[in-house]
This record gives structure tokens, C-alpha cells and sequence, in this order.
């Protein structure tokens, strides 16, 4: 009986591992696959304490930071997956438009809204999906591949607000930390995901390279209003999208718990 037991088995684990071998992962019914990493949830002190951080990064009460905190990568994850991020994100837009029905717009085409792109306009949760939601120290090379193949998603909330924009009459400045070369393929992702009738897209030029955000965007606003143009709303993810001088009348800043740019 013991020997029938052993042969039973060795037919079983042949068999299995037949089928691993033959396994084509399109045919159906496919074998059951365990997962084993499961996040476990995260305890209170731990929520406690992400939630404290998240809290001064918005209210940039931090130093310049390069990574979110290692025990912190879950509450990032689970906030920038559920219902905490959209909800944010939904508030900072319907404060803007409330903001934007109150502007008596002069009529002469010089009233302006200004936006950020990346985690303003465009989604680029996918990319840090797959570098641990900030644990990763940014990799420029590795996010202009991503940048590369266009395929950043319309933030919903902001798409609504821009359109709504542009029906009242402002003029759409967006100004991003973007290189020049990448105004092609910028322009083919913003127009695939809704983005159409700005005004300009003013990206990096060589005479911009190893400028601080804060500097660059700074300088790019005083030409709008040396032209005659008046920023009445700048909508970012960063401070320093909006922070320097000149200043729009009104700032939203979009949440942005994964990475800090000065």
C-alpha cells in the first residue's frame, strides 16, 4: 500500500509539472495562481503618522524631500488608488471653478489661467505605480521613456475644470517642467486625452536647462505679464509651479504625495 501511495504521488507531481511546462497563459480554464505578496494592513500608528507627513508635504511645511518614508509606500499607494486622492483632487477643481465664475474677464483675450502639466493635467500614476509610489529617487532617463510613449491619462477633474475654462473665455497658458524636445510627443498625449484650444505650451529650452522649477516658472510668468497678460488662477501639483513673482491673483495646488520638485 505504502509503495501505491509513493507511485499515486510521483504520477501527481509529474503531471503538475507537466502542466507548468505545457501552461499557455491565453487558454482557458487557467490553473490557480497564489499571490503571494499581500500588503497587510497597516496599523494605526503607521496611518498616524503617513497621514502627519502627507499633511505637511501638501502644506509644504517639509524640507526638500527626495523619497516618501520607506513605512509609508502602502498609505501612498492606498491613497493614490482610492477614493482619497479623486476626492482631493475633485475639491481643488470645483474650488477653482468656483473661483474662475466670479472673474469678470476684460474681453480683450488677455486673461489667463495658468497650468502645470505632469500630476496636474496628465496622470503619470502608472510610472510610479512601478517605482514604489516615490520610494525610488527620480530617474529622469527612465521617466522620459514613459514620458516617450504618450500614454498618460486626462486627470478627470482637471480636464472638466480646463474645459470649463475655456468656455468662460481665459486664455490657456500650460507650463511645464517638460524639455522641449518632448513638445511633440507632449502635444500628441495632451490632445489624445481632451486637452485642445490652449493658448500656448511653454516647455524647457536649452536657456532653461539646471533652472529651479520655482525660477524657471517664475520667469516664464513675469513675459506673460510683460506681454499685458493677467493671471487670474495657476493650478499645480508643486509649489513650485506655484510660488515666485509674479503670483497669480488665485493658486490651487493639486495633492501630490509622491514627489517633491524645488
Amino acid at each position: 500500500m505504502k509503495t501505491l501511495y509513493t507511485f499515486l504521488l510521483f504520477l501527481c507531481l509529474f503531471y503538475a509539472s507537466s502542466c507548468q511546462e505545457n501552461f499557455d497563459p491565453h487558454t482557458l480554464p487557467r490553473p490557480l495562481l497564489v499571490d503571494l505578496y499581500q500588503k497587510l494592513p497597516l496599523s494605526e500608528d503607521v496611518v498616524l503618522h503617513c497621514t502627519s507627513w502627507r499633511f505637511a508635504v501638501e502644506a509644504n511645511n517639509l524640507s526638500p524631500w527626495k523619497t516618501i518614508p520607506q513605512e509609508c509606500k502602502d498609505y501612498v499607494d492606498d491613497y493614490m488608488n482610492d477614493k482619497g486622492y479623486i476626492s482631493d483632487l475633485e475639491r481643488v477643481s470645483k474650488e477653482a471653478r468656483l473661483y474662475a465664475s466670479t472673474v469678470e474677464l476684460k474681453g480683450d483675450g488677455k486673461d489667463v489661467w495658468v497650468f502645470d502639466v505632469d500630476e496636474t493635467l496628465l496622470s503619470n500614476l502608472p510610472y510610479y505605480a512601478d517605482h514604489g509610489y516615490g520610494l525610488e529617487v527620480f530617474d529622469n532617463v527612465a521617466f522620459d521613456k514613459w514620458v516617450d510613449k504618450g500614454t498618460a491619462e486626462a486627470i478627470e477633474s482637471s480636464l472638466k475644470l480646463y474645459e470649463e475654462l475655456v468656455k468662460l473665455g481665459f486664455k490657456v497658458f500650460l507650463l511645464t517642467g517638460r524639455s522641449e524636445r518632448r513638445r511633440n510627443i507632449t502635444v500628441e498625449n495632451l490632445t489624445k486625452s481632451g486637452f485642445h484650444g490652449w493658448e500656448k505650451l511653454i516647455l524647457r529650452g536649452a536657456e532653461d536647462q539646471g533652472k529651479p522649477a520655482m525660477q524657471f516658472k517664475s520667469e516664464k510668468r513675469s513675459q506673460m505679464v510683460e506681454e499685458g497678460y493677467r493671471i487670474h488662477g495657476n493650478s499645480g501639483d508643486q509649489w513650485s509651479d506655484l510660488l515666485g513673482s509674479p503670483i497669480s491673483v488665485r493658486s490651487f495646488k493639486l495633492p501630490n504625495p509622491m514627489y517633491y520638485i524645488a
